[in-house]
């Protein structure tokens, strides 16, 4: 974590330390009262916070189905990736605003994932049986979820909700980066916390696992469509060709 802080810092216009990462955090929590600063710490909790439990959903999700061991570290690494990626992505933010088509690609990537869930959750109790024998197709030991797929759906979902995320917040937070450190922080947490909440309880709770398909349908296609037609963040392809 304090590494990830001191490369925050070393890179972001107006933080070079550890130390101006804090006095950013006081100077910004001092004047909370003032319109500015209370605005923006508003847009980016709300901003966070839906994304949060939105990544939080995701990833229990994903990770649910797996052995309790192999399911805490999916969700470690899940929260370790959407950590940096939400980092590194608000570093660039900039940059990443410029390239047109980045926002289609992650929701399709998003989509991507949510197809893969769609058929773990319907081949979910079947059995591939033996393919050599005809008949034999629902016999023999039930297809379980691997360690892996899980890691790499994690990832790849991380990717496409961090991007979505950072660039929800590019100009809520723009002239008072505290603000923005701590509401980063905080999203992270308690997506962890309550990802961890999900997939314990995904096994009982079946729905969960299609709440968790929704909402990686519903960021898909919201980034499908900015993607497409762009809106006041993102430049949209279509708009090249009008």
């Amino acid at each position: 974590m304090i590494e990830l802080l001191s490369l925050f810092a070393a890179t972001t216009p107006g933080l070079g330390s550890l130390a101006d990462i804090w006095a950013a955090i006081v100077h910004d929590f001092s004047n909370i009262g003032s319109p500015a600063a209370l605005a923006a710490f508003g847009q980016v909790i709300l901003i966070d916070l839906v994304f949060a439990a939105d990544n939080a959903i995701v990833v229990g999700a994903l990770a649910g189905g797996l052995p309790a061991e192999q399911r805490r570290k999916v969700i470690l690494i899940g929260i370790g990736a959407a950590l940096i990626l939400r980092i590194l992505f608000a570093l660039i933010v900039v940059q990443l605003l410029q390239i047109v088509g980045l926002v289609l690609a992650g929701g399709l990537l998003l989509l991507w994932v949510g197809w893969n869930f769609y058929r773990q959750i319907f081949r979910e109790g079947q059995s591939p049986g033996s393919a050599e024998i005809i008949g034999d197709e629902q016999s023999g030991v039930k297809a379980k979820k691997t360690f892996w797929a899980a890691v790499w759906g994690v990832t790849a979902a991380d990717v496409s909700m961090s991007l979505d995320n950072v660039l929800g917040v590019a100009g809520a937070a723009r002239d008072h980066p505290g603000i923005l450190v701590i509401g980063l922080l905080l999203s992270v947490a308690l997506m962890g916390l309550a990802a961890n909440v999900i997939a314990k309880y995904i096994e009982r709770y079946k729905w969960i696992a299609y709440v968790g398909l929704a909402v990686i349908v519903y960021v898909a296609g919201k980034m499908i469509y900015s993607g497409l037609l762009g809106d006041e963040q993102t430049i949209g392809v279509l708009t090249l060709f009008g």
